[in-house]
């Protein structure tokens, strides 16, 4: 897909990060970089060289967020603990992009831990707001241009609010369709590792060397509904007028778009999720925060205390709850034969300074259930900020999402 050599991508991706990374900040950037990233370049020419047709990825510069381990470079995940305690192999879902040809241009900055402490990154439409997290350095990263494609993660909405504000697509598939090895987890019972891309096409392309099972099983337009108030009243004005305008343009152009009951009990929903994520956490760095406590940051030294309170019975409470959500959200989809869900991809636009990535109110439910979920972006504000249409399908549809997604982007483009 990519149409230029390996050193061609190379010398462009670094060109774009010497005039924009000083202000952007997307990157965590060793020294010698540009030097590092030529002989990626040539080494994957090489190795490539006697190989026809190129492999799908060939050339294709991508970028990783902090908390996935690559061959030759540091885990920071945001934070000021040493490095060596999160070495790892590779992650598998990294080492699937290098067969594929893909070169990596840099790790991208997370927020710390993927949790609420922000980094430096800023919003490539404007350089006053948040790029969103937790994902910030991939999201910012790919609506700068500097990459067609990154991965990222979602405990809550990593993927898909960071998308939304930086104007690019974000695919968090089903739980459990990556494989997380080498991905330093906040919340194994949720962590999703995800896709950030200009293109729907990028992500296409990349689910299917990621995802072991992408048919498309129907090619029908998709039934799509609307759930209910309680839900999408967490969004602000702007946020839902948008989202009904994207709404009735749908159906203007002859897509069906339902109103459908789901969800009435959204606020419970995020409370549990809070609850599963933040005990799980807590045992994720029990050891590293007993010995390292001092060097956490204020947000996540606050989520791991309130963790660390947490009854067993109500995290495996927490955790029984996944399921039963699932069900309940399949279970109206299957009565009303609903094939996605739409809704805002945030609950606004993204907030002004650093200090605020945003609320994952839109994307709590979803995740907390484990259901592919993918943002459109399409529609800006009057400050030139994007504002992102999230779609839900069922659990293991993500070929379909993206397929159907790909039909609604052409009505509403």
């Amino acid at each position: 897909m990519n149409t230029t050599t390996p050193m061609e991508s190379a010398r462009q991706s670094a060109g774009k990060v010497a005039r924009l990374e000083v202000e952007l900040r997307a990157l965590v950037l060793e020294d010698g970089f540009e030097r590092r990233l030529l002989a990626d370049a040539v080494e994957i020419e090489k190795r490539f060289a006697a190989c026809e047709p190129k492999p799908d990825l060939y050339g294709t510069v991508v970028g990783v967020k902090d908390i996935i381990s690559v061959n030759g470079f540091n885990t920071m995940a945001g934070s000021r603990l040493p490095p060596k305690l999160f070495e790892s192999s590779e992650a598998s879902c990294v080492t699937d992009l290098k067969r594929a040809g893909a070169l990596v241009l840099s790790k991208t900055v997370t927020t710390e831990f993927a949790h609420c402490d922000p980094g430096p990154t800023r919003n490539p439409h404007n350089l006053g707001n948040t790029p969103g997290g937790s994902s910030s350095g991939s999201a910012a990263g790919v609506g700068a241009g500097y990459f067609p494609l990154a991965l990222g993660s979602q405990t809550s909405g990593s993927v898909i609010r960071p998308a939304a504000f930086c104007g690019v697509f974000g695919f968090k598939p089903s739980f459990g369709a990556i494989a997380t090895d080498g991905v330093l987890l906040f919340s194994p019972s949720v962590d999703t590792v995800g896709i950030l891309a200009s293109e729907l096409s990028w992500i296409e392309l990349a689910s299917s060397i990621l995802l072991e099972e992408m048919a498309v099983v129907g090619n029908k337009d998709p039934i799509c509904a609307v759930p209910s108030t309680a839900y999408l009243e967490q969004a602000d004005r702007a946020a839902l007028d948008t989202f009904k305008d994207q709404v009735d343009r749908l159906r203007h152009a002859g897509t069906v778009v339902l109103q459908v009951p789901l969800l009435e009990d959204a606020i419970e929903v995020n409370v549990r999720h809070r609850i599963l994520t933040a005990a799980e956490v807590a045992l994720v760095h029990c050891s590293w925060y007993a010995e390292h406590r001092q060097l956490y940051g204020p947000l996540i030294a606050e989520i791991i205390e309130v963790g660390r309170r947490i009854r067993e019975p109500d995290l495996e409470k927490a955790r029984q709850g996944r399921g039963t959500l699932r069900e309940q959200i399949q279970e109206t989809m299957r009565k009303n034969g609903v094939d996605l869900w739409l809704s805002p991809a945030a609950t606004g636009v993204a907030p002004k300074g650093l200090t605020n990535t945003g609320d994952p109110a839109m994307n709590i439910p979803w995740t907390h259930a484990g259901l592919p979920a993918l943002t459109i972006p399409l529609a800006r504000n009057r400050g030139d900020l994007p504002l992102g249409l999230q779609c839900v399908a069922s659990f293991g549809r993500d070929a379909d999402l993206i397929h159907w997604a790909k039909r609604l982007h052409g009505v509403l483009r």
